[in-house]
C-alpha cells in the first residue's frame, strides 16, 4: 500500500514581494507591493487544513531562515548586521532582495521525487533541486537538503543537488510528472526540460536542462523504458509558464494539460506516454485544454493548471483551484466542463491564496508530492505530518510572530531579521528544525 503525501511549504515571517523571478509574470508585476506575511501563512495553513479534512495526508516543511547574510558577506559586506544591511541596501539592493527571498515556500521546486515502485533499489529517492537559474533560488539547496534529511531520515535516499551550472539547471518537481494506475504501482516518470531553441533567444530563460533530467533519472535508478523526456513548449515559456506545472499537471493515470504545454502536438505526446505506460501495464488518460477554450495568457493569469488534482472518496479525483480560476470566465468554463457528467473530476473547490499568487505561485507550487509506502511513511518524522492540533499550533505561532505587512524599505531593517530568527527559535517548540537554521551566516 502507498499514499501520496503533500508536503506544503509554510510561508515564512519575511514573506515579501521582491520581484526577483524573470519569466514569472505575477512576481514581476507585483514587485514592490506591500506584502502581508501573516495573511499569506494563514492562507497556506488553511489550504493544508482543508486537505486534511478531505482525507488527504498532509505534511509541512518549515520556512527557511532569511535573510541569508552569507550572501552579503560573500559579496564583501561586513560588520554588524545593522550597518551591513544598510550598506548593502544602498550599494547592492538586488543582492539584499535576493538574501530576503521568500521563494522557498514553493516546495514544488524543492526536489524531484521517485517513489520506490519506480526505482532500481525499491527505495524512495529525492534529489534536491539546485535552482541555479536564479540567484535567489540557488540559496535554497543546502537548507532543503538539511530539512529533507530531517523529515525522511532512513525512509528515503536524499541526494544532494546537482552542480550549480547551466548544464545541470534543475527546478525540481515543478518540471517532473508521474503517471501510474495507482500510487503504489509501477508508473512512468516524465521529465520536462527546456526546448531546443537553436541560436534563437527566448523572451524568458529556460530553467530545466535536459542533462539534469537524465542525471536524476540515472541516480534514482529509473527504468529507461518507463522514463520519458519531453521538451516544454517555447511558446509556453515565453507566455510566462516558467515551470511546466503552470501548464500541465499529472495525477495517477491522468494528464491534465494545455495543448501548447509541450514541444509537440497533443497526439504526439499521447503516443509517447501511452507507449511508456504500456510497459508499466496501464493506459493513461488525457484531458487537454485547447487554446480556443483558454489562451496561454489566460492559463498563466489564472494558474488553472497549477491547481491540485487530489484523490477523492471512492477512487475518484477532484480539483483544488486558486480563486483566480473562478474569477476568469474562460478558465471557469473549462473547469465546469471537466467536473461531473463523465469528466475526469468529481468536483472543484476554490481557495483564496492571494499572497502566494501575487508572488507567482499557486496551490501546486506550494506542495511537494511524495508517494510513500506504509513502511516509508512509518519512517517519516511524525512532527512534519499534520493533524488538526499541529495546524492549530502553527496558526497560533504565525499569529504571534508574523508582521501584518512588510514594505520594500523593511528589507534594510535589521529588526526584521532579528524578529524572523526569534520566530524560528519559537518554532522549535512545534517542529524539529535542523541546526543549520541557526548557524552563523544563515539567518543571523
Amino acid at each position: 500500500m502507498a499514499v501520496e503525501i503533500n508536503f506544503d511549504g509554510l510561508v515564512g515571517p519575511t514573506h515579501n514581494f521582491a520581484g526577483l523571478s524573470l519569466g514569472n509574470i505575477a512576481s514581476d508585476t507585483n514587485r514592490g507591493l506591500v506584502s502581508r506575511p501573516r495573511e499569506a501563512a494563514l492562507q497556506g495553513l488553511g489550504k493544508m487544513r482543508l486537505l486534511l479534512e478531505r482525507g488527504c495526508v498532509q505534511g509541512v516543511l518549515p520556512p527557511q531562515p532569511r535573510p541569508v547574510f552569507a550572501l552579503l558577506r560573500a559579496a564583501g559586506f561586513g560588520g554588524p548586521v545593522d550597518s551591513m544591511l544598510r550598506d548593502a541596501a544602498r550599494e547592492a539592493p538586488a543582492l539584499v532582495r535576493a538574501a530576503w527571498s521568500a521563494s522557498a515556500m514553493w516546495t514544488a521546486n524543492a526536489a524531484t521525487v521517485s517513489p520506490s515502485a519506480d526505482t532500481w533499489d525499491a527505495r524512495l529517492h529525492l534529489s534536491v533541486a539546485n535552482l541555479s537559474t536564479m540567484l535567489h533560488r540557488s540559496l535554497e539547496a543546502p537548507f532543503t537538503a538539511a530539512v529533507l534529511r530531517t523529515v525522511f531520515g532512513q525512509a528515503a535516499q536524499v541526494h544532494d543537488a546537482l552542480p550549480g551550472h547551466a548544464s545541470f539547471s534543475d527546478e525540481g518537481a515543478a518540471n517532473h510528472m508521474r503517471l501510474a494506475p495507482e500510487h503504489g504501482a509501477p508508473g512512468i516518470e516524465v521529465f520536462v526540460h527546456g526546448p531546443d531553441r537553436g541560436a534563437a533567444a527566448g523572451r524568458f530563460p529556460d530553467r530545466q536542462g535536459i542533462e539534469a533530467c537524465r542525471a536524476i533519472a540515472r541516480r534514482h535508478g529509473l527504468d529507461a523504458g518507463r522514463t520519458v523526456f519531453l521538451a516544454q513548449s517555447a511558446r509556453a515559456i515565453d507566455a510566462g509558464a516558467f515551470h511546466n506545472d503552470v501548464v500541465a499537471v499529472a495525477h495517477r493515470d491522468l494528464l491534465f494539460a494545455h495543448e501548447d504545454a509541450f514541444d509537440g502536438a497533443p497526439a504526439q505526446v499521447e503516443a509517447t506516454l501511452t507507449r511508456a505506460a504500456g510497459r508499466a501495464g496501464f493506459e493513461p488518460r488525457f484531458a487537454w485544454t485547447r487554446r480556443e477554450e483558454l489562451s496561454l495568457d489566460e492559463a498563466v493569469a489564472s494558474y488553472l493548471f497549477n491547481s491540485q488534482v487530489l484523490d477523492g472518496p471512492g477512487g475518484g479525483l477532484w480539483l483544488l483551484c486558486p480563486h483566480e480560476v473562478a474569477e476568469n470566465p474562460a478558465a471557469r468554463r473549462v473547469v465546469d466542463g471537466l467536473c461531473g457528467h463523465g469528466g475526469p473530476f468529481s468536483h472543484v473547490e476554490y481557495r483564496h491564496l492571494r499572497q502566494s499568487m501575487r508572488n507567482g505561485g499557486g496551490p501546486a507550487c506550494l506542495r511537494l508530492r511524495v508517494v510513500a509506502t506504509d513502511a516509508e511513511r512509518a519512517g517519516i518524522h511524525p512532527a512534519f505530518v499534520l493533524d488538526h492540533a499541529r495546524i492549530d499550533a502553527l496558526e497560533g505561532w504565525v499569529t504571534h510572530w508574523y508582521r501584518e505587512q512588510i514594505a520594500g524599505e523593511d528589507l534594510a531593517d535589521a529588526a526584521l531579521a532579528r524578529e524572523a530568527m526569534a520566530a524560528l527559535g519559537a518554532l522549535r517548540d512545534i517542529l524539529p528544525l535542523p541546526p543549520s537554521w541557526f548557524a552563523e551566516g544563515a539567518g543571523t
